[in-house]
């Protein structure tokens, strides 16, 4: 004669409760994706909104992963742990094969999740802002042919140690970036020494400087302000100081700039590492070794760095 055990029921308990705490979980995610874009400026291009829900994607799928771990080890220190003067070893619990393979399902499919959202926003901010290199010694016409569906440029964007020199195609030169609201704008990145970096945190965009190439780079700037253009890049000691100022604004104010600095000298424009140089060989010259700033750029208008930025 044959005996069967008999089949354990549910737990009900045990499944209301971990019900629960998921609900719970998925709604601190929700919250903490919501939250997630108050943590960034405003947005002020095009591409800003496809970067702020990826990142707003994955704030919410690494809260629900970090709260629910967290939260697991919480209750089996609470609840689960062993006795005061309980020295012995653990049940010796074979694995579970329905488990195993449900855990390694679940962060398969993440992961691809989480990839396909990033190739699709990747394929959409080339559309709006595409790039393309070129080797200096190339044909320049090249260059004006490499973003048709601009409305503006191409403006070359000049950095080096530490300065920057925006030169339009008017032949205006700036220290400030002038861009007009809602119209597409080429630019020319150039370095005229070593590696540096073109980021503006409100258009979420960030683009990377090579000595010895010119790259090719638009955007379209959405939101009228002035806002923050800084080196990403290190490129040496004073390059925390190489920030300037992007001032998005009407399209009639845009050309009357243009055409009002036309008309102005040129004159030395902003040299911010300048200053931090100069304390340091009032100094003595002491410290890790630097090079000096290169001369400041001549420009038709140096701007105004005591103007508030908005981000």
């Amino acid at each position: 004669m044959t005996t069967t055990a008999p089949k354990k029921s549910p737990n009900i308990g045990a499944i209301v409760v971990i019900t629960i705490a998921v609900a719970i979980n998925l709604v601190i995610a929700k919250l903490m994706a919501t939250w997630s874009y108050s943590w960034f400026p405003p947005q002020a291009s095009s591409a800003a909104s496809y970067v702020d829900d990826l990142f707003a994607l994955e704030t919410g799928i690494g809260s629900f992963i970090f709260f629910g771990c967290t939260g697991v080890m919480g209750w089996v220190l609470l609840f689960n742990r062993a006795g005061k003067y309980d020295e012995s070893d653990g049940a010796p619990i074979e694995g579970n094969t329905k488990l195993e393979i449900v855990w390694t399902i679940i962060p398969l499919v993440t992961v691809f999740v989480i990839a396909t959202y990033t190739m699709n926003v990747n394929m959409k901010l080339q559309t709006l802002g595409p790039k393309h290199k070129y080797v200096i010694g190339t044909d320049p016409t090249a260059l004006m042919e490499a973003d048709p569906m601009a409305d503006v440029g191409p403006i070359d964007v000049i950095a080096r140690q530490w300065s920057w020199e925006f030169i339009y195609p008017n032949g205006v030169r700036s220290s400030e970036l002038h861009l007009p609201i809602d119209q597409r704008v080429n630019f020319r990145l150039i370095s005229e020494d070593v590696l540096h970096s073109f980021f503006v945190p409100a258009f979420r965009l960030k683009q990377d400087i090579i000595p010895g190439s010119i790259i090719s780079y638009s955007l379209t700037p959405t939101k009228e302000g002035r806002f923050r253009l800084r080196d990403a890049m290190f490129s040496g000691a004073y390059f925390s100081q190489n920030q300037t100022d992007v001032i998005v604004e009407s399209e009639e104010a845009f050309s009357a700039w243009l055409k009002t600095t036309a008309q102005q000298p040129l004159q030395p424009g902003l040299d911010p590492g300048r200053p931090l140089y100069d304390r340091r060989i009032a100094r003595g010259d002491k410290g890790w070794a630097t090079v000096p700033p290169a001369p400041a750029p001549m420009v038709n208008d140096p701007g105004d760095p005591s103007i508030p930025h908005d981000a």
